[in-house]
């Protein structure tokens, strides 16, 4: 049973029903998984990309006549059910990584959780889904607030997720979260992030603790996280391994955390094998620690962006 429970929560012998509800033919459908909740495809001229209903996590984004932007370890049917997966755009909250209570889940609850349909919308430039996620007595369980969540999902010229967070409870509540996007590259030792001179950052894996300042561009060539103090809203992601620069743009997130395991920390998660540590970097858009989370009072609300857009290498390094 899933962070949402049993009821009224999609399962894959509701494709038919939301294929006749939400689905249009070529542009949005939805198909079964073996985790028991439908993934759906979004599709038009400029790519596509497919959202799995548990978690609400993005698992693929392909631009036309581009290569995969997202990493995945194995396919989404390999994984088994109901478990985290390393790989896609995994949604954090209300936690991210290991901050909630002792004993709970890393990165929230939400991306345990099956997710409900609320609507979506096609033209011929956009194809989009808007997922939600309501407070239950199983969520309860694992966090004692009453919430709404919306995410939606939406492919054009480029991919974008916008979060919305509401507190439906009558007490306020404490937030860190963030979107947590695996990039696919062809060697991380080939990467390069731009969009971070001049940030103060800490890290994770630093002998010495503290707050520095960050000059240039950041080469990833080490495990462990640097955590940015975000000073502008767009990041790149240079790969120069396939010659191209994914970009970034977000807003809502006080920092940006960028992450690869490397060889020493790979080994702790089975999926990624021998070298899938090398064929990604996560670029994550992200409200981390007591020290810049947020409060939501009842009946206010928050909003997570992310816009990814995968371009030929052109960017200037500046």
């Amino acid at each position: 049973m899933d962070m949402n429970g049993k009821s009224g929560a999609p399962n894959n012998a509701d494709c038919e029903m939301l294929n006749r509800r939400y689905g249009a033919p070529e542009r949005i459908v939805f198909r079964p998984s073996r985790h028991d909740a439908p993934i759906v495809v979004l599709a038009n001229q400029y790519g596509t990309a497919e959202v799995a209903l548990f978690g609400a996590q993005t698992i693929s984004y392909r631009p036309t006549g581009n290569p995969p932007v997202l990493f995945m370890p194995r396919s989404y049917d390999e994984h088994p059910a109901g478990v985290e997966i390393h790989g896609g755009i995994p949604v954090c909250w209300p936690w991210f990584a290991a901050q909630g209570e002792p004993g709970s889940k890393k990165h929230g609850l939400a991306r345990y959780s099956t997710w409900q349909v609320i609507g979506t919308e096609y033209s011929e430039d956009i194809s989009e889904i808007t997922l939600g996620l309501a407070s239950s007595a199983a969520t309860r369980e694992a966090w004692p607030y009453d919430f709404r969540l919306e995410l939606k999902v939406s492919v054009s010229m480029k991919l974008t997720l916008t979060l919305k967070a509401t507190n439906t409870g009558d007490k306020p509540f404490f937030v860190t979260e963030g979107f947590h996007p695996y990039f696919r590259v062809k060697d991380r030792d080939q990467t390069e992030v731009l969009g971070v001179d001049g940030c103060e950052f800490t890290e994770t894996n630093a002998p010495e603790k503290g707050v520095r300042t960050w000059t240039g561009a950041y080469a990833v060539r080490t495990g462990g996280s640097k955590l940015f103090d975000v000073t502008k809203r767009e990041a790149v992601l240079m790969d120069n391994g396939l010659r191209r620069a994914i970009a970034l743009a977000f807003r809502g997130n006080k920092r940006l955390v960028v992450w690869n395991p490397g060889e020493e920390s790979a080994g702790r998660v089975d999926e990624f094998g021998v070298d899938g540590w090398r064929q990604f970097v996560c670029v994550e858009p992200a409200t981390t620690g007591r020290d810049v989370g947020y409060e939501l009072k009842p009946g206010e609300a928050h909003e997570l962006i992310m816009a990814v857009q995968s371009v030929p290498d052109g960017v200037e390094k500046n």
